[in-house]
């Protein structure tokens, strides 16, 4: 357990007041109270490098990230350092981003690949599920690669194969191939994902870590929203080929913003060293760590709620209750917004105010109650309720997100810096593995009904909840790891 503020404080104090009063060198007369010009000269340096320019330290982003991440009683940063902190967060953010890009993108081509391509429509499905089983599945390489050779390179690799398998997209031939270089493509960008939480993790600790997911949150809860209207913007001057070369030139401006202005964060000393035995004990390790086990599954369970969400509103809002492709447009970004703004509050207004856990608690309480509510309106209990009660309950479940995702995460990756890239890792494959395996059941019961739907969410929210209060057991802990 690491040290409390209130220790490192008194230790910083304890610190300041040796070093202020002039500790002497050896052959010093002690209680000679005053330091030489060379020492006056180096602190000055010190300083300098901490606010002005950026040493091979704070040149990762780490230092210079903003005053989030000041330990008290350091000083407050430059103007310049909060510009670097920002670009730090917006090239996390367009990391993050990528994986909603690569698939909402690609939604409303679907019609048009089946023709294109003259395959089976469950065939051309089967190019959603390829890119998602990807971007799970790579995490569990790239995480542990991020460990043993710091976070720059496997990641600068990974953008570069993600470009290069969406480019050959463009000119797949058949639904096949399509399909292979799509599971490439997940590999490859699963890069972004995995090590944008490890870099989180290697600047930031605690409450300030929490922040941060939250402020993510914002910049990637955007990409759902603008990701279909560009696949429709795209597919009014070109072809579904035309939606993959746009995201290969998205691709590629991010693969160069990572190179220029993204440096380490993961310093050579605290690298893993071992093989793949390593590794396999590391994430043994972690899994056998109940807490974080539990925040893990809790977390993944809550967005495999979204995944069913995402996966049946088109036809639960179009052909269900009737809205039309514009209206259904509208509120899928309606319910975006909130999620986003949300994690905003939950980023700005509550984080080190409230309990992680607390607003945990009341965000997956608020997800059980919507997902019920949805279920009896779904079910005819309350008769034909029509879009607007049913849409109502979808803003309020996928608002609940925004306290759900970021507390989950802060919360597990507060337990693991020794290997916040397995960490990770098993987060990020462990949330698109049960999404994966929970939105095909939302179409179990045929596209007439949308029980299946807020069964699967309810299903979810309470399994997240139990899996919370049974594992990670939050009245037992009175401190933050």
């Amino acid at each position: 357990m690491p040290e409390s503020g209130a220790s490192r404080a008194q230790q910083e104090r304890t610190h300041t007041s040796t070093t202020g009063t002039g500790t002497a060198e050896p052959g010093t007369a002690p209680g000679a109270g005053t330091r030489d010009r060379k020492t006056d000269k180096t602190d000055r340096t010190d300083k300098a490098d901490g606010t002005g320019r950026a040493d091979a330290t704070d040149r990762t982003g780490t230092a210079a990230a903003g005053t989030a991440g000041t330990p008290p009683g350091k000083p407050a940063v430059t103007g310049a350092a909060r510009r670097t902190g920002l670009l730090v967060t917006l090239v996390l953010g367009g990391l993050t981003a990528l994986p909603p890009l690569s698939m909402d993108m690609y939604l409303p081509a679907l019609p048009a690949v089946t023709e294109s391509l003259q395959a089976p429509a469950a065939t051309v499905q089967l190019t959603l599920t390829a890119c998602l089983t990807g971007m799970a599945l790579g995490q569990l390489v790239v995480g542990p690669m991020s460990d043993r050779w710091g976070r720059r390179g496997p990641l600068l690799l990974g953008m570069i194969v993600y470009v290069v398998a969406t480019a050959i997209c463009v000119f797949a031939p058949t639904a096949e191939l399509l399909i292979g270089f799509r599971l490439l493509q997940g590999l490859a960008g699963s890069a972004g994902i995995v090590i944008a939480r490890a870099v989180v993790r290697d600047m930031y600790d605690g409450v300030e870590m929490a922040k941060f997911f939250s402020t993510l949150m914002l910049i990637s809860g955007v990409a759902p929203i603008i990701a279909p209207l560009i696949g429709g913007q795209v597919l009014r001057f070109t072809d579904w080929r035309g939606v993959f070369a746009v995201l290969t030139l998205v691709g590629l401006v991010l693969t160069l913003v990572v190179w220029k202005w993204l440096h380490e964060t993961l310093p050579p000393q605290d690298r893993h060293t071992g093989g793949i035995g390593d590794t396999l004990r590391t994430m043994r390790g972690l899994l056998a760590d109940r807490v974080f086990t539990g925040y893990m599954i809790a977390g993944s369970l809550a967005f495999a709620g979204l995944f069913a969400y995402v996966s049946a509103s088109p036809f639960v809002m179009q052909e269900i209750y009737g809205a039309s492709p514009q209206t259904f447009s509208l509120l899928f970004g309606v319910n975006s917004i909130g999620l986003v703004a949300v994690g905003q509050i939950n980023g700005k207004l509550l984080v080190g105010r409230v309990s992680l856990d607390k607003v945990l608690t009341f965000g997956l309480s608020v997800i059980v109650l919507a997902a019920t509510a949805l279920l009896l309106m779904t079910s005819g209990v309350f008769g034909d309720v029509g879009l607007v009660p049913v849409a109502a309950g979808l803003f309020v479940l996928m608002s609940a997100m925004g306290l759900a995702a970021p507390n989950t995460n802060a919360q597990a990756l507060m337990r693991t810096k020794h290997a916040a890239g397995s960490a990770s890792a098993l987060l990020g494959t462990s949330s698109f593995l049960i999404g994966a395996v929970a939105s095909p059941l939302v179409g179990i019961a045929g596209e007439d009904t949308a029980v299946p739907m807020a069964l699967v969410q309810l299903v979810c929210g309470v399994g997240a909840m139990a899996c919370f209060l049974g594992m990670c057991r939050p009245w037992q802990r009175t401190s933050t790891p």
